[in-house]
């Protein structure tokens, strides 16, 4: 039975959950289409591995998965990991403005002694400052995917429309360089009206801590 059903986030696929699903046996992890045009193909992933009660569980850009999915799906509550949390009817590439990113980013990195320039997408963000700052290297080599999410999702229409009515947690990396723990604590608050549970971690904090997330999502 398929009680947990893990949902990546962009730049990952389902081998990002490898270090975690060891530690949950009634879990599996998803690889959601590189292809796709629409997230509704996206859902699809996620309701094909899913039996009715499962939590789906969205790490990154996953939360607009897996909030989706939820909408659709007889599921027992939502947890999103360092997430995006999306708002109805929000693009992914509308997300980023919309919550002040760019600003919160810089404002941790100074905070952290970091050159904004290295943490907020653009010319020159680093994906080993952001993302690998606190992963062990063996534990890396086939873990991070570039191929979801497609550019066009980003601009896709988000066909939420409002927020499912099931239990949602929201767990927030301690140590994230892309989504500050303030940040992801105001999102919580503002769109969810929940307060974020701290984890040990950065942002590929499935990678970084297993243990920490597997115990939170047993809990």
């Amino acid at each position: 039975m398929t009680r947990i059903v893990l949902v990546h986030g962009a730049g990952s696929g389902a081998a990002y959950w490898w270090r975690v699903l060891p530690l949950l046996p009634d879990a599996v992890a998803v690889d959601l289409p590189p292809d796709a045009a629409t997230w509704e193909e996206c859902v699809e992933v996620v309701h094909e591995a899913a039996d009715d009660g499962a939590v789906l569980v969205g790490q990154s850009m996953g939360a607009f998965v897996v909030a989706l999915a939820a909408a659709s799906f007889p599921t027992s509550g939502v947890v999103l990991l360092a997430p995006m949390v999306p708002a109805p009817g929000e693009t992914a590439g509308a997300w980023w403005e919309n919550t002040g990113h760019a600003e919160a980013a810089a404002a941790g990195a100074r905070a952290q002694g970091l050159d904004p320039a290295v943490v907020v997408p653009g010319p020159e963000f680093d994906v080993d400052v952001t993302f690998l700052h606190d992963v062990p290297p063996e534990v890396l080599p086939e873990q991070l995917d570039p191929s979801w999410p497609p550019g066009a999702l980003f601009d896709a229409p988000y066909p939420l429309e409002a927020w499912p009515d099931v239990p949602t947690r929201v767990l927030a990396a301690r140590d994230d360089r892309l989504f500050p723990l303030p940040f992801v604590q105001r999102l919580a608050r503002e769109r969810l009206g929940v307060e974020a549970e701290v984890l040990p971690g950065g942002h590929v904090v499935a990678l970084a801590q297993p243990a920490a997330v597997a115990t939170a999502l047993r809990a």
